[in-house]
């Protein structure tokens, strides 16, 4: 293994602190990647795909692309975190390149490989930050698209899941009735159950909600991705941090 050496040292400030700052990928391109290959074009979209980041106590805080994510794991900022037959092991930047080594053998379907100088690195798709243990302010933005990720894409009334395009959005308490455009207000909603309710209160059309809406507590963006499997590793961590 290559003899590695840290940029601007391995304390919080430059390895907690990396979401106001831009982390070099010079060094790790530069001693491991080989983009003259013919796969180069692969590996450089495998690099933009996700990796979800959790903190020091393994909640949930940001999602970065593979490049940011192998940054911050050559510089012994971070950690991978690999589900091996339910049990989620730690492995730093040397144990992570052997095990890709054995991996590439016996290559999974959802596993996805960056050719490195000699042998094939198995993409993470889980990092921890070892020193990072806050939980950095988030805005999660009010939109359509959020709401329908909080609720699952689950009418909460009648509790079946549907498509974006067999879904609408309810106001819990009808704006006739002075109910607001909010995250405790709104609720995803099939077109069946929403012409069923009509403007009225559940109470009035004798519907139950499944759970009551509340704005979320972190980035519902990262919700999107876990239906790829790519990205089912991420299942246990996303329900902990709702």
């Amino acid at each position: 293994m290559q003899e590695r050496r840290s940029e601007g040292g391995r304390d919080d400030e430059n390895c907690g602190f990396f979401f106001s700052q831009t982390l070099r990928w010079s060094n790790f391109e530069a001693n491991f990647l080989i983009e003259e290959r013919t796969d180069a074009t692969m590996s450089g979209r495998v690099l933009e795909t996700n990796v979800l980041v959790l903190n020091r106590f393994y909640m949930a805080i940001r999602v970065v692309n593979v490049r940011r994510a192998l940054t911050l794991l050559y510089r012994d900022c971070a950690e991978v975190i690999d589900n091996d037959d339910g049990q989620f092991i730690g492995y730093d930047f040397d144990s992570w390149c052997e095990l890709s080594q054995l991996a590439s053998a016996q290559k999974q379907p959802e596993d996805e490989y960056i050719q490195a100088v000699g042998f094939e690195m198995k993409v993470p798709r889980i990092t921890r930050l070892t020193r990072f243990d806050r939980m950095p302010a988030q805005t999660v933005r009010f939109n359509r698209k959020n709401l329908f990720a909080r609720d699952d894409h689950t009418c909460q009334y009648c509790g079946k899941a549907e498509p974006t395009h067999k879904l609408s959005l309810d106001h819990v308490v009808p704006r006739s009735h002075g109910g607001g455009t909010t995250w405790e207000n709104i609720v995803c909603c099939c077109l069946r159950c929403n012409s069923r309710k009509g403007g009225r209160t559940p109470q009035q059309a004798r519907m139950k909600l499944l759970s009551r809406p509340i704005k979320p507590r972190f980035n519902l963006l990262m919700t999107h991705s876990i239906d790829d499997p790519r990205y089912a590793s991420w299942k246990t961590f996303l329900q902990a941090a709702k």
